[in-house]
């Protein structure tokens, strides 16, 4: 490989500006970004993206699920691309960061190798892949699952949000329900680049996470059914109180969670009192449950546990409580191959790394199942994320897509 594309870098100043101009498209008044999948803020930020992967010379297409891939040709067309990219989408109260600098990071090497004048031997395909967040539409990365085969296109359609919008709807209302099928365009491999969301980075003074493994994650609606009855007239020792009995079981997971760590985490993220009153004893509660680690036997044990727990509360507070697991994704081993490429690109760029755990899921551990696939993590400012104040440097985020720049060279070849 030439001094020239040894020594290339990023324009980092046309990253930072795109990050904060695609902000712009569902800014919220605290300085974050409420983008939810599908939404017409999507829909803003998906026509931007398109217009940038077209003026950057890519040939763009849409699968049936509004997956977007901006093709760049190589040398050799007969070889599958490269793969980079990550999400558009936000939470409700998300940042101008998360799954966005994976994107927007994937679209500055394409467009720093136009610079150059580069063309790669193998070809590079960028995606925006639809819904990773998960918080409109169930389950989160839907798209890349369906990609790799864990759900099959007709049920993601056929998903709901909370208003009854079904995903086919959505797609239709802002026009990006594409012609391609699902799992038409194939990859040699997949590189995606993030943000950590978490604090080992900024800790540890690191400008590189070179992620190689992600945490298993384990979906679960829940439901509690007591009885209501009045919150006067009532005495303490006949109430069948679901909320009480769902305050039990949340602290009981909390103990299990501590037990089974230092890897291992649960959630309760949601919990709805179904016809709430002031005086009336909760009779009803909804909830949600998600538990993560990295060690599968840790998340089969938190499996029973949680189970265990909430047939004695249920016995013992006279309620009912039922547990269906939604969503079941394996910890994930990335490729040691591509994991050992973005440590060698992050070494020979200078950058201070280290190999760190995922402790989110990311679209790239979908297609890990699939194909080889790898992740390049950069610091977040004390970790946060999913929040309005998520942030982070232009230096870091620069410093990472140079690592996939470098990454993605170093797979598809330079073309002589």
């Amino acid at each position: 490989m030439s001094r020239a594309v040894t020594n290339l870098q990023i324009d980092s100043a046309r990253l930072w500006d795109s990050i904060h101009e695609t902000a712009k498209f569902g800014a919220t008044p605290k300085g974050g970004v409420r983008r939810l999948t599908l939404s017409q803020e999507d829909r803003q930020v998906r026509d931007w993206f398109r217009k940038a992967c077209e003026d950057a010379g890519l040939e763009v297409h849409v699968d049936t699920l509004g997956s977007m891939f901006g093709l760049r040709k190589g040398r050799d067309m007969s070889k599958p691309p490269v793969g980079l990219g990550s999400h558009l989408d936000t939470q409700p109260t998300g940042g101008k960061f998360d799954g966005i600098l994976g994107t927007l990071g994937a679209l500055e090497v394409i467009r720093t190798l136009n610079d150059a004048g580069i063309e790669t031997d193998a070809p590079l395909c960028i995606v925006n892949w639809t819904n990773e967040e998960g918080s409109r539409f169930a389950p989160a990365m839907m798209a890349s699952a369906a990609y790799v085969g864990d759900f099959t296109v007709e049920d993601i359609l056929s998903r709901k949000d909370a208003d009854g919008v079904t995903v086919g709807e959505a797609l239709d209302g802002i026009g990006y329900r594409g012609e391609s099928k699902v799992g038409t365009q194939k990859f040699s491999g997949f590189v995606e680049l993030h943000i950590e969301q978490g604090p080992i980075l900024e800790a540890e003074n690191k400008t590189i996470g070179v992620v190689d493994h992600g945490q298993g994650v384990f979906w679960y609606d829940g439901k509690v059914t007591g009885f209501e009855s009045h919150a006067g007239s009532t005495p303490m020792p006949l109430r069948r109180d679901a909320l009480l009995a769902l305050s039990e079981f949340a602290l009981t997971l909390e103990q299990i969670a501590l037990k089974l760590g230092p890897n291992a985490v649960a959630t309760i993220g949601e919990a709805v009192i179904a016809n709430p009153s002031r005086n009336v004893i909760p009779g009803e509660i909804a909830f949600t449950i998600d538990c993560r680690s990295a060690n599968a036997d840790t998340l089969e044990a938190l499996d029973a546990s949680l189970r265990a727990a909430a047939s004695e509360i249920a016995k013992k507070r006279k309620v009912e409580i039922a547990i269906d697991q939604v969503w079941r994704k394996p910890p994930t081993h990335f490729d040691p191959k591509l994991v050992d490429a973005v440590e060698r690109a992050a070494g020979a760029l200078g950058y201070a790394h280290r190999r760190i755990t995922s402790g989110a899921g990311h679209d790239a551990c979908n297609l890990n199942t699939l194909m080889p696939a790898a992740m390049v993590f950069v610091p977040c400012k004390d970790g946060i994320s999913h929040n309005e104040l998520e942030d982070a440097t232009q230096s870091d985020c620069a410093a990472g897509a140079n690592v996939l720049l470098h990454t993605v060279l170093s797979l598809a070849g330079v073309a002589s």
